[in-house]
């Protein structure tokens, strides 16, 4: 049983390879993602991960750590704080906020922050909690 609370997380280090299978999957051929040179010349000054495949580090613990498997999206809000690049290692936690009495639902905190503890994603997800 889930109590207001209730925290899990998970990390990953984003690499260029990661980058281009997403490009590839999701069709997001963004040269800020995939191009050094084009990257450089941003305001970035070098190639960004995907903020969508950042924030499946979300999805990932909500699927399979808390609530888990079984549980399903109902909706997810999501603010992109801080550029994420290639190497960065991203840590992403969930927080139990509120589970309703009256249906098997939950409202979490989410936070994605990268190596040095600073926020690259914050928001909340609300989820259809497994019910066996």
């Amino acid at each position: 049983m889930i109590v207001a609370g209730d925290s899990a997380s998970r990390t990953k280090t984003f690499s260029d390879e990661d980058v281009r299978s997403f490009a590839n999957i999701s069709g997001d051929n963004n040269p800020i993602h995939l191009d050094d040179e084009y990257a450089a010349g941003t305001q970035f000054g070098q190639r960004l991960v995907h903020g969508i495949l950042t924030s499946g580090l979300i999805s990932a613990v909500l699927g399979t750590q808390l609530p888990g498997p079984g549980s399903v999206y109902i909706k997810q809000t999501i603010n992109f704080r801080a550029p994420v690049y290639i190497g960065d290692t991203i840590t992403a936690t969930v927080t139990a906020k509120k589970i309703r009495e009256d249906k098997p639902i939950a409202t979490f905190e989410t936070v994605c922050k990268n190596e040095a503890g600073k926020v690259v994603i914050n928001g909340e997800a609300v989820l259809l909690l497994p019910t066996e």
